[in-house]
């Protein structure tokens, strides 16, 4: 299909009011052979992909929110691949994100914002094409009896595959298990896509390691087939021994006046092998990095209210940073520029009840 008649069919679905937003009912012939950086040729920027399926609820699927973490993408295509001849068992729609960060396979350009942090709202992207863009797709999503969310997403950093979600109904943590036991409950960062989903079907985000590891596209390729084939998501508890259930207590930044780096004379120094520590429990007094003498040095630690909760969990000895607690750290990163573009780290604490049964938490999306 000529990228011409994908236009101008986007515009007729959305009444001609915002060109942001792009809808395909059909799989443009050769779309499939392009990978995410090449998106671009074909789709004119953020693309709701509707494809039926023997059953009407559909499976909503998100790749590519940010530009660098192609691996939704690519299991997307090895999937549709493998139905070119067969009818779907359900109906899917793909929600293709930043294009155009995916072009320049970065996280998002500088002058755009995060993509996964846009879907509550909120001062940052008032007034913009994002806003806009946002507003229509959950104004289709609901309209329709969804089956069930997932957001896919790269790690930058070394983390075993793994899913995470706003609310710990049975049925959303049915949904999580199904991709694996690692599953992390966050109520911070806001603005994330699941957030927005959360209160309408059972929501996830699964991280599938870094970018360019085929394990990831081959596990998130099969974990969306499985999806499909489900004829309902189970809703009842998930049994212990299926589940490590970690839940997010603090996001940690390091303040953007201060210079940051693994090597030289930087404000802070990390050490060299941080990210091995991601889903570690550190014991108390676990180094993290070193300050540069004589400098005024903290980390910007919050609670999942947004509470400072800087030195609760960190120390500086002899130089040095260390942890005062015990703690969990993910997402721990060797990519100065995703610790700037997004944090340092998330710290966590495992997270169930005596009995071990999983804590049945409420829904957050007010936030």
């Amino acid at each position: 299909m000529p990228i011409a008649h994908i236009c101008e069919a986007a515009r007729r679905c959305t009444n001609g009011v915002y060109e942001m937003l792009y809808v395909l009912t059909t799989i443009p012939d050769g779309l499939l052979e392009l990978d995410a950086a090449r998106l671009h040729e074909m789709l004119p920027g953020p693309t709701l992909l509707q494809l039926p399926g023997r059953r009407p609820e559909p499976l909503f699927v998100s790749v590519l929110l940010h530009g660098n973490e192609d691996v939704g993408w690519l299991a997307v295509r090895a999937l549709l691949r493998n139905f070119a001849t067969k009818d779907l068992p359900r109906a899917l729609t793909v929600f293709i994100g930043n294009v155009a960060a995916a072009r320049a396979n970065q996280r998002f350009l500088p002058e755009q914002p995060d993509y996964n942090r846009i879907w509550q709202g909120g001062s940052a992207i008032d007034g913009r094409p994002e806003q806009r863009m946002v507003q229509e797709v959950l104004k289709w999503a609901h309209a329709r009896e969804l089956f069930a969310c997932i957001d896919i997403h790269n790690t930058t950093g070394i983390n075993p595959h793994y899913a995470s979600l706003r609310r710990t109904d049975h049925r959303s943590l049915q949904l999580a298990t199904l991709f694996g036991r690692t599953v992390v409950y966050y109520r911070r960062p806001k603005g994330v896509l699941i957030a927005a989903f959360s209160d309408h079907c059972p929501a996830v985000t699964v991280e599938c390691g870094k970018p360019g590891q085929e394990q990831g596209v081959v596990h998130a390729r099969d974990y969306i087939n499985a999806c499909l084939h489900l004829s309902e998501i189970p809703n009842h508890t998930v049994a212990v021994h299926d589940i490590d259930l970690f839940h997010t207590i603090a996001t940690v930044k390091v303040p953007a006046s201060l210079s940051l780096g693994f090597t030289g004379d930087d404000d802070i120094r990390l050490v060299n092998d941080l990210d091995h520590l991601n889903f570690r429990e550190l014991p108390v007094g676990t180094t993290l990095g070193w300050v540069r003498s004589n400098s005024n040095v903290s980390l910007d630690v919050r609670d999942e209210l947004g509470a400072d909760v800087s030195e609760r969990f960190f120390d500086l000895q002899d130089g040095e940073i260390r942890t005062r607690l015990p703690v969990i750290p993910a997402m721990l990163t060797l990519s100065v520029q995703a610790i700037r573009q997004d944090c340092l780290c998330y710290l966590m604490e495992r997270y169930e009840q005596p009995d071990g049964a999983t804590q049945p938490l409420q829904s957050d999306t007010s936030l």
